[in-house]
């Protein structure tokens, strides 16, 4: 069920508030160019400045206009357990079909904890997807603790944005191969799915999601030679997006589309005039913009 091209979906604003109607749009048009599922609410839906009520909102409106057509994961991470298990309950009252649980930030619990954290998630009852993402978390799940959760029958897989494609085959040979990796960085997903991930959780795809199914469903079909040169169509628009924060970047590209405004809520800021230009010509580049 889940692999290929998943934008990490933004969460639109429009004078400060989330923009309802923006977001349905936003749905239909990635069903429309062939997504393969949707990520709420994570890290690039701005999660971190989504009230409690918002980020429950956007996940409701994003199940109900997907309509089953394609998976829904929703983000749901925490560095507070309870919390945590909030979220996945509530991603699970809103029907969501998984659940995206990063690893907890600042408090940097041991590996026992992050057994016992993510238990406590897996526990509710729906499909979690780890999130391991070392670089903001400050905290790093190695592959024998990924192992061990991986028994647990609601841990189903993992987005891996370590960067460490050597990863991908430890944690197939202590999970198994049915564990589902998907990759958590646009500009290494070549190599990702060439060592065996079966997708990637985009920040690019907001912009490009034409264009990123495209790329996924060939590397899946083992056609690497195509699929480079569709990366090379695409990794000026992964490095100008990640110039500044990915969501800035996206907001910014998605609205030279006439998709969204560039809103983003603080401490996060619009693009620099110097990015903007990047991303323009990363669009052009792409063949997004004339």
């Amino acid at each position: 069920m889940f692999k290929g091209s998943i934008p990490a979906l933004v969460t639109p604003f429009t004078d400060g508030q989330v923009d309802v109607a923006t977001l349905k749009k936003l749905v239909n048009w990635h069903i429309e160019q062939g997504s393969h599922g949707l990520v709420p609410v994570g890290t690039t839906g701005e999660s971190p400045t989504l009230t409690h009520g918002e980020h429950d909102m956007v996940v409701e409106i994003v199940v109900q206009e997907t309509a089953g057509r394609i998976p829904v994961i929703a983000g749901a991470g925490s560095n507070n357990t309870i919390e945590t298990v909030r979220l996945v309950q509530a991603a699970q009252k809103a029907g969501a079909d998984a659940a995206l649980v990063v690893t907890p930030y600042y408090n940097r619990p041991t590996q026992a904890g992050l057994i016992a954290h993510f238990t406590a998630a897996a526990d509710c009852g729906l499909p979690i997807i780890i999130y391991n993402i070392p670089g903001r978390s400050a905290v790093d799940m190695t592959p024998d603790t990924m192992g061990e959760l991986a028994r647990h029958p609601m841990i189903i897989g993992v987005k891996d944005a370590t960067g460490d494609l050597a990863r991908v085959p430890k944690q197939r040979l202590r999970c198994g191969k049915d564990f589902v990796q998907i990759s958590g960085e646009d500009a290494t997903a070549l190599g990702f799915n060439a060592h065996g991930g079966v997708g990637c959780i985009s920040v690019t795809a907001n912009v490009a999601p034409k264009l990123c199914a495209e790329f996924q469903e060939t590397t899946l079909a083992g056609d690497y030679a195509t699929a480079l040169i569709q990366l090379d169509r695409l990794m000026p628009l992964h490095e100008a997006i990640f110039a500044e924060p990915g969501v800035s970047g996206a907001k910014y590209g998605m609205s030279l589309l006439g998709l969204c405004n560039e809103d983003v809520r603080s401490p996060l800021a619009p693009l620099t005039d110097g990015t903007k230009a990047r991303m323009r010509a990363a669009m052009v580049h792409a063949g997004l913009l004339n």
